[in-house]
């Protein structure tokens, strides 16, 4: 190979040289025929003169030009290439490729999302203050072996992440070998949040079951013993035992549907809907509830789309969870107002409030903190006597924080009680 090229390096050159080595050539040809009119020196040995000019000046140094070839392809780092780059760009989880001091040579886009202070050819401690990473990086730059480390993330919202950073060897400037820390984080929410879950469900579900399952069993017992021939009795015993079976499948279907939006908290959704046929349609299917408890609603929605980014099904369950709040503790009030209306927040960014206000018996200032938690009752018997389960108001709360909103709970004794979900307003999708 390097036999055919020779050629090809020798004779390439030539034009080049020949256009860089013009002036040099001409001013010599000029001296010597300018000694060689004034008689100092003949013809013959001026020509000889300048062939040697010539050829000094027109001869590609080959060795020279390889010396600086090999030169410049040395100057550029090998860990630097944009092949690395790219391998690096193209990895799935959240990259950092450092040196041996812990600056950032090659980050990838969700390296960048997941730490925006990241910054290629600084340090990344300063970057990621996390104490788990920062040891955790120390020791693997200090004994180069792998180090992993688990760490909570609280922004934008809590996600348990894994840190694992793996000594990578590459080659040098100068045919040797170092190494480089790759860094990659990998996220354990959802592992997390199925461990919790588990958890939650078992615990919950023995709590909240145990009762009605104690009712339906002791009714059973009933009419398979002293009331099996007494059809008055039987009667009762099996609506009692109907209502109890509602509830434990209420209980279940709000536990599940829970689970669910704490599964999936870590995603906002990115789908735009409008609410407001969502809250129609949602005022329209309790309507007989409305009749059954004698309460008025009314009403107030734009006539105009309401974009935000969010999940219909989980939106429609919010929003009768509201509803349907209203109705059932603040019947006394005769009427339930449900609105939506445009603001700003207090980060200066336009949202839509939806506003769901009864003028029943309020709630009492010490219990309104309390409210979103599981299975938390202002008045227990009368929350089961409803039919609730305690994790309705949970529930809107998980859907509203995966929508990167907030629930506001304004409450006076006597004068009902207001319940506003706030959203990120989106824009308007554009037409095609």
């Amino acid at each position: 190979m390097a036999i055919d090229d020779t050629p090809s390096f020798f004779f390439s050159p030539w034009p080049d040289r020949l256009r860089h080595s013009a002036i040099i050539l001409l001013a010599a040809a000029i001296a010597l025929s300018a000694v060689v009119v004034l008689g100092e020196l003949s013809l013959l040995r001026a020509a000889a003169i300048f062939v040697c000019i010539a050829a000094a000046a027109l001869v590609p140094w080959r060795l020279h030009d390889a010396t600086m070839s090999r030169e410049d392809v040395r100057g550029v780092n090998p860990v630097e290439s944009a092949a690395v780059a790219a391998v690096v760009a193209g990895m799935p989880d959240p990259a950092v490729l450092l040196d041996r001091a812990g600056r950032v040579i090659h980050l990838n886009a969700a390296a960048a999302q997941l730490a925006p202070a990241l910054r290629k050819n600084e340090l990344a401690q300063f970057a990621l203050r996390s104490p788990e990473i920062i040891t955790a990086l120390r020791e693997a730059i200090a004994t180069t072996e792998t180090r992993r480390a688990t760490y909570l993330d609280h922004a934008p919202v809590d996600r348990w992440m894994e840190l694992v950073i793996i000594p990578v060897p590459v080659p040098t400037l100068f045919g040797g070998t170092d190494k480089c820390m790759l860094m990659t984080f990998h996220d354990q929410t959802p592992l997390r949040r199925v461990e919790e879950m588990r958890a939650d469900f078992v615990a919950n579900a023995s709590h909240e079951l145990r009762t009605p399952l104690a009712a339906l069993s002791g009714f059973i017992d009933t009419l398979q013993g002293p009331a099996r021939d007494d059809p008055k009795a039987r009667e009762r015993f099996l609506g009692i035992m109907h209502s109890q079976a509602t509830r434990m499948a209420r209980l279940i279907d709000d536990l599940l549907s829970l689970s669910r939006v704490e599964l999936s908290a870590h995603v906002r959704p990115d789908t735009l809907v409008d609410i407001v046929p969502i809250i129609r349609q949602v005022v329209d299917g309790l309507e007989p509830l409305a009749r059954e408890r004698q309460v008025e609603v009314n009403v107030d929605l734009p006539e105009t789309p309401a974009w935000i980014a969010g999940d219909r099904e989980e939106l429609m369950r919010l929003f009768e969870n509201l509803v349907e709040n209203a109705l059932k503790y603040g019947a006394s009030g005769g009427r339930v107002n449900v609105s939506l209306i445009a603001a700003i927040s207090s980060e200066g960014q336009p949202e839509l409030r939806v506003l769901v206000r009864d003028f029943g018996p309020g709630i009492a200032p010490e219990h309104l903190p309390r409210l979103t938690e599981r299975f938390y009752r202002v008045d227990v018997g009368d929350s089961r006597a409803q039919g609730g389960t305690g994790l309705g108001l949970s529930l809107v709360k998980h859907i509203v924080n995966r929508h990167r909103g907030r629930l506001l709970i304004e409450s006076v004794l006597k004068q009902g009680a207001t319940f506003t979900a706030c959203f990120p307003q989106a824009r308007a999708p554009s037409s095609t």
